[in-house]
């Protein structure tokens, strides 16, 4: 994703959390009068994702020769040397400067401003007017994880976790919401952490609950990847309760298999998952769930790898995100016996084929339903179900009743009732 400030250049890899970042330095870079420059957010979750970052950088010099790149993100903070060390980047950035305004003033010279993020104790609500030509924003509620698993670097990047006081999530929807945007996506590393750190302990459900009683001007409320043992029941009351929470969860499952998320360091098996999706059902009989999935963990056998195929259909999946296992320097996972490379990304292709069959499944279980369809750009909207939808009618930004009369292109088709 590429987003332009004047004449300066963004360009994000990874997660929402990112993508919101992205929002704040484009505030931080404007106000600094930071033009020609381009800012490279990488990521750090594969190994891939890095390449396409060096990638990204290496063609950012070429068509740019005299631009000033400033490398920032997950992977420059794990490893702020070799991101320096290479010929086209001139400033290195860490996770926690990135978000400081002082980072961006023509005082900010520093090659390298990496500093440990694991001291970071707070965190602190950025305001962003707006997603540009977007009906939908994420909000930052949440940074960094308490929990090692074992395939996972992220926490060396984002530190300990540290949460966004109530306060400060409410006025940044308002401020979205004033600014029409119709949807607010609560974005974290681990948002089902929420709140441990703050005074009286809130939950992320009573966060959520405040958040809609505050902001009534908010139509949408969607929440981004949630770990399947930490939803609390102020959640659970609220799906059932609030038609603004859109019925639609993100389990970061990882695998279907229990020895794996043992060996993963997970801390759900698959008892957890089936109580939390049937708890969801009894209660929003409509709410469809997504999951991120690991193929080809370390040590997972060919019938290993079927329980996490059978996890799909077992727990109604209908949207799936799907990594081959990357290994990651400083790991446990990276010191197990490794599946084969190419085994990795033959289950991974068979998890896709199979989410790629549930959804189509799902979509055209909706055909002659009516949805409410939030319209993004001329002629596509999505449904509360995060389903998308190809609409004739509407204008970006509003909420229409839609009739699905049709599935064409992965997409349903609607018409507008009013």
């Amino acid at each position: 994703m590429t987003t332009v400030i004047e004449d300066s250049e963004i360009i994000t890899f990874g997660c929402r959390l990112n993508a919101f970042e992205s929002e704040v330095m484009r505030g931080h870079a404007r106000a600094a009068g930071l033009a020609g420059a381009v800012i490279v957010n990488t990521c750090a979750v594969t190994a891939e994702a890095e390449r396409q970052a060096r990638q990204a950088i290496r063609r950012a010099r070429r068509e740019r020769p005299g631009a000033e790149i400033i490398v920032t993100g997950c992977a420059a903070q794990i490893d702020p040397e070799a991101y320096a060390a290479m010929a086209e980047v001139d400033r290195v950035l860490g996770n926690e400067e990135k978000l400081k305004p002082e980072s961006f003033g023509p005082g900010a010279k520093a090659r390298i401003a990496v500093d440990d993020i694991m001291t970071v104790e707070q965190t602190a609500g950025h305001l962003i007017e707006g997603f540009e030509g977007r009906t939908r924003a994420f909000v930052q509620v949440q940074q960094g994880c308490d929990h090692r698993c074992t395939f996972c670097v992220i926490p060396y990047g984002r530190g300990n976790s540290r949460s966004v006081p109530v306060g400060e999530i409410v006025r940044q929807a308002a401020r979205l919401a004033d600014n029409g945007v119709a949807e607010v996506v609560l974005s974290g590393v681990d948002i089902t952490g929420y709140g441990r750190d703050l005074p009286g302990r809130p939950g992320l459900g009573q966060m959520a609950r405040r958040l809609l009683a505050l902001v009534p001007g908010l139509r949408r409320l969607r929440l981004s990847s949630v770990d399947p043992v930490e939803l609390d029941d102020d959640l659970f009351r609220l799906l059932a309760e609030e038609e603004r929470l859109m019925p639609h969860l993100h389990l970061s499952l990882q695998s279907g298999d229990d020895m794996i998320l043992k060996r993963m360091k997970r801390r759900h098996l698959m008892a957890d998952a089936r109580r939390l999706c049937a708890r969801a059902r009894a209660l929003r009989p409509d709410v469809v769930f997504g999951a991120d999935l690991i193929a080809g963990f370390p040590t997972e056998t060919g019938a290993m790898f079927e329980n996490t195929l059978a996890a799909v259909e077992d727990l109604g999946l209908t949207y799936l995100h799907v990594f081959p296992y990357s290994p990651r320097p400083g790991t446990p996972a990276a010191r197990m016996p490794q599946v084969p490379g190419r085994e990795r990304k033959a289950r991974a292709a068979r998890l896709r084929a199979a989410g790629e069959a549930a959804l189509a499944k799902f979509l055209q279980g909706r055909v002659g339903s009516t949805a409410r369809v939030l319209v993004e750009k001329p002629g596509f909207g999505r449904s509360e179900h995060y389903a998308p939808v190809a609409l004739a009618q509407g204008t970006p930004g509003r909420i229409v009743e839609a009739r699905i009369a049709g599935l064409a292109d992965g997409r349903l088709t609607g018409e507008a009732l009013r």
